[in-house]
């Protein structure tokens, strides 16, 4: 089980790791198109943007339907649900390590105030001669 999701979330980063098929499932979320739909905003082949279609499908990001020799995608939202719950996890780590960060930056800001102020206002460096 816990290997099978992990071979799902393998396909679905490596389906998301490139820039035409990202583009593709933007565009498929304002809908379903046609294979020739999808390839258009690119220089490619309908081939290649096969290709790219299959890598998604395999991720299970979308599915392909066949309408007569018309291909149409549909996406399939789910498992970027599951990407989005793990990247989650690194979301929230970060977000703690740069708050535990900022403490210590305001802390040593306050510190450094404080220093300052108990200074003598009319002391300079360079009058102890």
């Amino acid at each position: 089980m816990v290997e099978s999701e992990t071979s799902q979330m393998d396909s679905v980063f490596h389906a998301l790791g490139d820039a035409t098929r990202r583009r593709m499932l933007r565009d498929l979320a304002g809908g379903e198109r046609t294979v020739s739909q999808l390839a258009e905003p690119f220089a490619m082949s309908l081939a290649a943007a096969s290709k790219h279609i299959k890598a998604l499908e395999n991720a299970g990001l979308i599915r392909r339907e066949v309408r007569g020799r018309t291909h149409l995608c549909r996406l399939e939202p789910g498992p970027l649900a599951s990407a989005h719950q793990w990247l989650g996890f690194y979301e929230r780590f970060w977000t703690n390590r740069l708050d535990v960060l900022e403490r210590l930056l305001r802390e040593e800001d306050a510190r450094k105030a404080r220093d300052d102020s108990r200074k003598s206002p009319n002391s300079k460096e360079g009058d102890d001669q």
